[in-house]
């Protein structure tokens, strides 16, 4: 009994290997396709203007909630560290280079894993199981090309912006609550936040802008593009998109955060 219970674990872990392998092949052929489509966006410059829309203008409400929240909420927890040791001057450096090198990229990132990789998961799967995408392949039509690319391209273009409108409302929001909160003096919190800033520090925030939108987008059209099991395996689908890209999301800051900070 014991050695049918090992049999069987074995042959599942060796199943679970091999499908892990084959989703991994796929998604990198997957990607392949995705970015070698770019040079026809001409053709479908309609599509991408649409995907534009919904990635910048209409994500923009919740990246200025959570931008907000996250700006205040900062001012208030790292203003009240820096009173104990007297340093309350600091507090606009200290917020500048939290939320520019990392949590104005990431609270947008997270807010666009679950917003617009939601939505790309959800219609891509609603067409796999509705047969819409196997039609535009009868058509002769690359569906990769129309589905994918316009999605990719438009949010390689519109979360440099966003990542930028995040920056400045979550600085903003915390120069308010230091001024209100903390009583700060706003030329002091700006003069500690302006000189100070470097280079180095807009680029370790902006290039984390690409790098999400191609992971956001990537992962959740492949997860609706191998949806399967009607609608139920569309929200199977959906949510495993959001979960994965938002850990991939996780371990995609760090890595650039650490690459940029070592090397320049």
């Amino acid at each position: 009994m014991p050695q049918n219970v090992i049999t069987s674990l074995a042959q599942s872990a060796n199943y679970s290997m091999k499908e892990f392998f084959l989703t991994m092949q796929e998604f990198f052929h997957f990607s392949v396709r995705a970015f070698a489509t770019i040079p026809k966006l001409k053709r479908y410059w309609r599509d991408f203007l649409d995907q534009a829309t919904i990635a910048g203008t209409d994500s923009l409400p919740i990246v200025l909630v959570s931008s907000i929240s996250i700006g205040a909420l900062l001012a208030v927890e790292v203003g009240n560290l820096l009173e104990d040791f007297g340093a309350k001057t600091m507090l606009g450096r200290s917020t500048a280079l939290s939320i520019i090198r990392e949590l104005g990229p990431l609270i947008m990132g997270l807010m666009l894993s679950a917003r617009y990789g939601s939505r790309n998961g959800a219609e891509l799967g609603a067409m796999k199981i509705s047969e819409q995408i196997d039609a535009l392949r009868a058509f002769g039509t690359d569906p990769v090309a129309k589905l994918v690319m316009p999605r990719l391209t438009a949010a390689l273009m519109v979360f440099v912006p966003l990542t930028a409108i995040a920056d400045f409302t979550g600085l903003y929001s915390a120069a308010l609550i230091a001024e209100h909160y903390h009583k700060i003096d706003p030329g002091i919190f700006w003069n500690a936040v302006f000189p100070r800033l470097v280079f180095k520090d807009f680029v370790v925030g902006f290039l984390k802008a690409p790098v999400f939108a191609i992971i956001i987008t990537l992962v959740s059209s492949f997860n609706g593009f191998i949806a399967k099991g009607g609608t139920a395996g569309v929200g199977r689908s959906t949510i495993k998109g959001i979960v994965v890209s938002s850990g991939l999301l996780l371990v995609a800051n760090f890595y650039v955060s650490k690459l940029v900070l070592e090397n320049m």
